[in-house]
C-alpha cells in the first residue's frame, strides 16, 4: 500500500505543480506548528491505539516531533517502523533486550528511526547541506540519542536553520544544530 504513495509523490505529484522542495517545507512546518502546542517531555511508555496512535498532543519527546511532522505528508511511522522491525526485527538495536516489535514504543526510539531511515534510503552524508524539513540524530554529550527536523527559519546573521526539537520541555524552535555530535543526517 505504501508504495502506491511513493509512486503517487515521484510521479504524479510533480504533474500537479507540487514538487519535492513542497514536502521539506510541509515536515519543516508541521515540525514548527507544535512548537508551543507540545509543551511537555513525557518519555514514559504508553500504550497507545495502532495504526496512527499517539499520545496527547501536548506531551512527547524528540521521536514525536518527527513522527507528528512525517504524519503531516501521509507517512504514519509506528505502522512503517512496526511493519519493518516485525520482517526484519534482527537489524534493529537491541538496546532494549526487546524479543519482538512492539508498536506503542519502537517508532518512539531515536536508534530505531535511525536504522528505519537508513533501511528506507534516507541517509544524506552527515555534513553536507542541511535544509528546511531534514531529520537530524545526535549523540548527547551524557551518550543518549537526541533528533530533531530543520527549520524553514534561518537563525539570524547566519547561514545555519534553526532546529525544531523536544529536549525536555517541549517542542522549541532552538540555534542547536552544532550543540551535540551530529550522528544521522535524513532526507524523505
Amino acid at each position: 500500500m505504501h508504495y502506491i504513495f511513493y509512486f503517487f509523490l515521484l510521479f504524479l505529484v510533480p504533474l500537479y505543480g507540487y514538487q519535492a522542495e513542497d514536502v521539506y517545507l510541509k515536515i519543516a512546518q508541521a515540525a514548527e506548528e507544535q512548537v508551543g502546542v507540545t509543551t511537555m517531555y513525557a518519555p514514559g511508555y504508553v500504550r497507545i491505539s495502532y495504526p496512527g496512535g499517539d499520545i496527547p498532543l501536548e506531551k512527547g519527546v524528540c521521536t514525536d516531533v518527527i513522527i507528528r511532522a512525517l504524519r503531516e505528508i501521509g507517512i504514519d511511522l509506528q505502522k512503517e517502523v512496526h511493519e519493518d522491525m516485525a520482517g526484519h526485527f534482527k537489524a534493529y538495536p537491541k538496546f532494549w533486550k526487546m524479543k519482538a516489535p512492539d508498536a506503542n514504543i519502537d517508532h518512539r526510539r531515536v536508534p530505531n528511526l535511525m536504522k528505519f531511515f537508513q533501511r528506507r534510503g534516507k541517509s544524506v552524508r552527515t555534513g553536507s547541506e542541511y535544509m528546511p524539513g531534514d531529520i537530524i540524530a545526535w549523540e548527547l554529550d551524557n551518550g543518549l540519542f537526541h533528533i530533531g527536523i530543520v527549520s524553514t527559519e534561518i537563525v539570524q546573521g547566519t547561514k545555519r536553520y534553526y532546529m525544531i526539537h523536544n529536549i525536555g520541555a517541549g517542542a522549541k524552535k532552538e540555534d542547536m544544530l552544532y550543540d551535540f555530535k551530529i550522528i544521522g543526517h535524513y532526507r524523505w
